[in-house]
C-alpha cells in the first residue's frame, strides 16, 4: 500500500454495487459484473483507484 496517496474510500465503503457484491449477495454481484464489463477488469474510476491503492480488484475483499 501507498503512504502518499488516500486511500479511495468511496468503492471500499460507500459503494452499495461493490460492497454489497464483496458481500455475497447476487444481485450486486450480477451488476458488478455487467460494470466490470463495460469498464474493464479494474471497474469504475473509483474501482481503479482500489485498485491501484490495495492491489485488488472491486469485486475481490482486500487481502489483511
Amino acid at each position: 500500500m501507498t503512504d502518499q496517496k488516500k486511500a479511495p474510500v468511496f468503492c471500499e465503503n460507500y459503494c452499495l454495487v461493490c460492497k454489497g457484491a464483496r458481500a455475497g449477495n447476487g444481485f450486486f454481484k450480477a451488476i458488478q459484473n455487467i460494470e466490470l464489463k463495460i469498464f474493464g477488469s479494474k471497474g469504475c474510476p473509483w474501482g481503479k483507484a482500489r485498485t491501484e491503492y490495495y492491489g485488488v480488484t472491486p469485486d475481490q475483499p482486500i487481502k489483511k
